[in-house]
């Protein structure tokens, strides 16, 4: 993690170079917690308003200046590995290894999550969130403060990522493999079903949800609306008439070389390749009774991940927040493959012991004999 937390200040060095010769939102959200503000709760609010009402005590009370703002960010962003590595470290026993490495530190070392979680951003503050609400998810009962402040980041970042985590969390919580009692069940249900109705207003307008005229035909004329327009960038591609498989790829994988839009697209490109060989490990025989059998923790993941990715997947048209976008919610399908591969390593653990005891005990009959 000492390594990681430099190669995460490496990152945000090229990005603080990187945003010296191409627009970026961290200039508006420093400009604007510094001036547009004469007290702090009067930037409070959802989504822009948020970031620069965290922005306002370090930016105009402490005096930051821009570079330490990137840096204070950059921070928050680090903090998010160290609760995700957390996250896989308890509930993956074992060493599973890819390309001879080991899964969870590539997963830690994936230079696009950490290219978008190093400004004065969404970008890390809500992965701050997110990673805060799995590690509380573990023990819910016991890390009910991280929970909660978890949940809340998301929500006023972005309200439906909120939504999504509500659903995955119930959804795991009440199907998974362990006997959890029944009052834990109803608490968690409660808390986040009460959370989803007292915010359902932020949540619905985030979509332009108008449950009046019909909330799928409203998500649909803002998702196409959305999609139209950040397909007009450089980065844009028309996906609106995609069939839902293809548009789920595209947001997944793209971009894949011959659609990379710079030498940054390039450079992803690569990593995509590896989300493309890590969810191959998926298409095994052993998966779906596996998943049927598995945690609350595994479903939770699963849940989140489908969920955001089928809703994110309808609206983004633009490579560039694409691949950030995905970077919200691809720590989920990870967990989901470390899981599983740890499963069939276990598994095969205990076939070699089996047959390491069969073969002692045959010895020692020869032996007697």
């Amino acid at each position: 993690m000492n390594k990681l937390y430099w190669y995460h200040y490496v990152f945000w060095g090229f990005y603080f170079w990187y945003q010296s010769f191409n627009p970026s939102d961290s200039k508006t959200y420093y400009k604007d917690a510094t001036t547009a503000y004469t007290s702090w709760f009067q930037a409070y609010g959802t989504d822009t308003y948020f970031i620069e009402f965290v922005g306002y005590p370090f930016a105009s009370g402490l005096g930051f200046s821009y570079a330490a703002m990137m840096a204070l960010f950059a921070w928050f962003g680090y903090l998010a590995f160290v609760f995700f590595y957390i996250f896989f470290k308890e509930n993956i026993k074992t060493k599973v290894q890819v390309f001879r490495m080991d899964l969870i530190t590539l997963l830690l070392f994936l230079p696009n999550m950490h290219f978008w979680t190093v400004a004065f951003s969404k970008g890390s503050l809500i992965l701050l969130g997110i990673s805060m609400f799995a590690y509380g998810m573990r023990v819910p009962q016991k890390r009910l403060f991280i929970l909660t402040l978890g949940s809340l980041i998301v929500y006023h970042i972005r309200p439906h990522m909120f939504l999504f985590l509500g659903v995955g969390a119930v959804a795991g919580y009440f199907t998974g493999k362990e006997k959890v009692p029944f009052y834990q069940k109803l608490l968690v249900y409660a808390t986040f079903i009460g959370a989803l109705i007292i915010f359902s207003d932020k949540i619905l307008a985030m979509g332009n949800i108008n449950l009046e005229e019909g909330a799928i035909e409203s998500f649909q004329d803002f998702a196409e609306g959305r999609a139209a327009s950040l397909s007009k960038s450089g980065s844009g591609i028309d996906i609106n008439s995609y069939p839902i498989v293809l548009k789920l790829v595209t947001f997944w994988f793209r971009p894949l070389f011959v659609d990379a839009p710079s030498a940054m697209g390039i450079f992803v490109s690569l990593e995509n390749v590896l989300y493309i060989y890590l969810v191959s490990k998926l298409f095994d025989r052993k998966f779906i009774p596996y998943i049927k059998n598995s945690s609350s923790l595994v479903k939770m993941s699963l849940t989140i991940f489908l969920t955001s990715s089928l809703a994110l997947a309808f609206v983004m048209s633009n490579l560039g927040i694409a691949m950030r976008q995905k970077s919200q919610v691809m720590y989920f399908l990870f967990f989901v493959i470390g899981s599983f591969l740890d499963y069939k390593r276990r598994m095969w653990l205990r076939k070699r012991a089996k047959k390491k005891e069969l073969m002692a005990a045959n010895a020692n009959v020869v032996t007697h004999a």
